[in-house]
């Protein structure tokens, strides 16, 4: 995109330890970054130690996006620009802003499918999974501490009322620290209605995983099953993409860069990988458009054992390889939450 002419920003998350690099500007938190007056570095002070940078008070989602904002407003209007605004947002702890302390208060959210699977013994899966009561844990620890909220108490409950206690607080943050982003959102839209450019800007709305919101009795993610192998991927182009469509096609990760430079004008160089799915969205999938994708999670835990699988759009084959190593291997492997 340099090569294009763009001006390119980074705001936020970046969490990959080394400098970012392709960027003329670049403010992004060390490691995971906070929920409460992040810490952001920018080329003057970085450190690849991540111990730099300095505090911007406020909640992270909403520093982030006045920091974006602030870009947009002092780069160069006759160049076309790229930016990248990447909250912390909705991971755990799920912490969100005071002015969503109320929201979802007094609803009982509905319970998703299977919420009362027990693992292993009564599903035939050959895991127990990420089951939501090892948050109900974390929970009892850390509510007032490291998670939002007062005290957080499991006592007296039998296993299905302790999760749902469990799925209710988790759910009600998830949706809480969620709609700070939606918040934040509009306010970038809002400024591009302000300066005339939303007409001609591509606005996509991505993560980097699915997630398990109480599916199966789960959260977290890293696993081959459909909550955490799905991630949303929203377009808005209306020059060109008609609005309430959806697209069935097997899109993956690596097709992004590719649909990016094909946006703006730019040949895909010969080593990226993945394909533009600008064509798809216009409903003229390729006749060669992939029909399958592999995946594979290598860390690795008893209930949540390392697997690859592939996917096409009717079935799926995992194999759960993990479980066929010794304890004493398990155990080196171990992955810490986060």
């Amino acid at each position: 995109m340099q090569s294009g002419g763009y001006q390119k920003a980074l705001v936020g998350k970046w969490h990959l330890g080394k400098e970012p690099s392709g960027f003329d500007y670049y403010l992004d938190t060390p490691g995971q970054g906070r929920y409460r007056d992040p810490i952001l570095m920018t080329k003057a002070n970085w450190k690849d130690d991540q111990n730099s940078g300095e505090v911007y008070k406020g909640y992270s989602t909403d520093v982030i996006t006045d920091q974006s904002i602030e870009w947009l407003k002092s780069r160069d209007k006759t160049k076309p620009f790229y930016l990248s605004t990447h909250f912390k947002a909705t991971h755990e702890p799920f912490d969100y802003p005071e002015r969503y302390t109320s929201y979802l208060e007094n609803t009982e959210v509905p319970y998703p499918s299977h919420f009362a699977d027990k693992g292993a013994a009564t599903t035939g899966r050959t895991h127990n999974g990420w089951p939501l009561n090892l948050l109900g844990e974390r929970y009892e620890q850390s509510v007032g501490k490291q998670y939002p909220g007062k005290e957080f108490t499991l006592k007296g409950l039998d296993s299905l009322a302790a999760r749902k206690k469990i799925y209710q607080k988790f759910i009600k943050d998830f949706l809480r620290c969620g709609a700070a982003i939606v918040d934040n959102i509009g306010r970038l839209i809002d400024y591009l209605k302000k300066t005339g450019e939303l007409e001609n800007t591509i606005i996509i709305y991505t993560n980097d995983q699915g997630y398990f919101l109480g599916e199966h009795g789960f959260f977290d993610k890293r696993f081959i099953y459909e909550p955490s192998l799905r991630i949303p991927f929203v377009i808005s182009y209306p020059k060109e993409i008609k609005s309430g469509k959806r697209l069935d096609d097997i899109i993956l990760n690596i097709d992004f860069a590719p649909l990016f430079l094909d946006y703006a004008g730019i040949d895909k160089p010969a080593s990226m990988q993945g394909r533009s799915f600008r064509k798809n969205l216009h409903g003229k999938t390729q006749a060669d458009w992939r029909k399958d994708m592999y995946y594979r999670y290598w860390a690795n835990e008893s209930s949540r054992p390392a697997h690859f699988g592939i996917r096409t759009n009717r079935y799926k084959l995992a194999l759960f390889y993990g479980q066929s190593r010794t304890k004493t291997e398990r155990d080196q492997m171990k992955y810490a939450p986060g």
